[in-house]
């Protein structure tokens, strides 16, 4: 099977042959750069990006078109796709309005290779390599930059046209381990952020959430005022206290970045969309203590902080525009982790009360092992210090002995079932289902028979 760089290299040669010359530019040399050419070289290497100079807009599709289906990404800025490979010509971008959509952009394949790479954000995305002979295109010296594991912005005059920067900054920082320069960050703090779109922010907020330490990121959110600006939610957890005894680490804020990451250790295992949402809950749940913070009896409380953080983090989710991710109800969950991520600690105080039937009820809510993954990060999420975190094994141990860790048990009755037994169709089959499947949850009846026989009675009232 031919690997996306030797395709990559293949197109490049018919270009060669053409007269003109195709780079691989943007995120896969940086990439490549800092994990060494053996890896990014092998197979599974994806999203390559090649720019082509010296080939006329209309010849560069008939080329293409010898190589496979061609699918125009954006054809009056002279973007192709060949499978998993994106192919432009070099582009003049200007500034005709607010937005990242404020450009008009024209495809220009006279331009040098230290033109086409003045348009890019960073210096570390502004790296060209050619397939071909193996050489590196670095203007800006972005390599010195990777190896300094400094972020800069190539052009200061052109940087602010695109406010989204500022947030490709933030997750680059948490993503890559890089330190904003001080021109760089200063420019950051002066661009104003109120024409970015939802979905444009949560593109780049889902790259911080899933990078290897987010707090990097968020701490970096905060100094720039991305989070004063954007979320509100988050920037109230700043200098918000919490009891020193079981809170050393700090405020809320403080607190928050050391859960973060601690969720961030606890998600590879999952699907994606289970990924974002833990880490998701991780963020927000805690939104509850600012508007519930007290001191009482000499001692700082928040109490049903968990309840009440609902409501901001259904506002900081819109500000998002999350609501299911590929097809999972994203948006029910992390309420659910927000409001019930203190039942694993306190349940296991009370271990020996706690029926089956709680955790059963408990998983019609969220799902538990979510919740488990989540309250454990909240626990660990305190250094300095030395917590017993064992209650969220325990909590999650018990729902797997249940079978409920992902979803509460389905109904043995249904409306079939009463329909059978002389019911006609109405609100009763509803409230009739709802009475025995309380049962069932209470563990009363574990068959069809016995849900059928406490049936019965409830149908011969009608």
């Amino acid at each position: 099977m031919t690997s996306s760089l030797e395709r990559a290299r293949d197109i490049a040669t018919a270009f060669s042959d053409a007269g003109g010359r195709a780079l691989i530019v943007g995120g896969w040399v940086r990439d490549r750069i800092l994990a060494g050419p053996a890896a990014s070289d092998s197979e599974g290497s994806k999203n390559i990006d090649l720019e082509v100079f010296g080939v006329a807009p209309e010849r560069v599709r008939q080329i293409l078109e010898s190589f496979g289906r061609v699918e125009a990404v954006g054809e009056s800025f002279q973007v192709y796709k060949v499978g998993d490979i994106d192919v432009s010509l070099p582009r003049r971008d200007s500034k005709s309005g607010r937005g990242h959509r404020g450009f008009v952009v024209v495809g220009d394949p006279t331009m040098s290779i230290e033109e086409a790479a003045r348009r890019r954000d960073f210096t570390v995305n502004a790296i060209a390599w050619d397939p071909i002979s193996g050489d590196y295109f670095d203007p800006f010296d972005g390599r010195s930059d990777l190896e300094k594991r400094r972020l800069r912005m190539v052009d200061p005059h052109t940087f602010p046209d695109d406010s989204l920067r500022v947030l490709r900054a933030v997750q680059f920082a948490a993503r890559f381990d890089l330190t904003l320069d001080e021109a760089t960050r200063d420019m950051c703090r002066a661009i104003a952020l109120d024409d970015l779109p939802a979905e444009r922010i949560w593109g780049e907020f889902e790259k911080l959430l899933l990078a290897p330490r987010p707090s990097v990121g968020l701490a970096l959110a905060l100094d720039l005022g991305v989070v004063e600006k954007l979320f509100p939610q988050l920037y109230a957890l700043v200098n918000c206290p919490q009891e020193p005894e079981w809170h050393p680490e700090g405020d809320v804020w403080v607190h928050t970045l050391q859960v973060v990451d601690q969720a961030r250790t606890r998600i590879d295992d999952l699907p994606r969309p289970q990924q974002l949402t833990v880490m998701l809950g991780a963020i927000c749940h805690d939104l509850g203590k600012p508007p519930t913070t007290a001191v009482i009896d000499g001692r700082i409380r928040s109490m049903d902080h968990e309840e009440q953080g609902v409501g901001p983090t259904i506002t900081f989710l819109d500000r998002l525009n999350v609501h299911s991710i590929d097809g999972y109800d994203a948006r029910k969950q992390v309420a659910g982790l927000v409001a019930q991520h203190l039942k694993p600690g306190s349940w296991f105080k009370v271990r020996d009360q706690v029926g089956d039937g709680a955790f059963r009820r408990l998983a019609q809510k969220v799902d538990l092992e979510l919740l488990a993954r989540v309250a454990k990060s909240d626990c660990q999420g305190r250094k300095p210090g030395n917590f017993d975190c064992s209650a969220m094994d325990w909590f999650l141990e018990r729902a797997r002995s249940l079978g409920v860790e992902h979803r509460p048990p389905a109904p043995i009755l249904l409306g079939r079932h009463l329909l059978e037994l002389g019911l006609q169709p109405g609100p009763r089959v509803g409230a009739i289902l709802k009475a025995v499947y309380e049962q069932q949850l209470d563990g009363r009846i574990t068959t069809l028979e016995q849900a059928i026989d406490a049936a019965r009675p409830l149908v011969a009232r009608d």
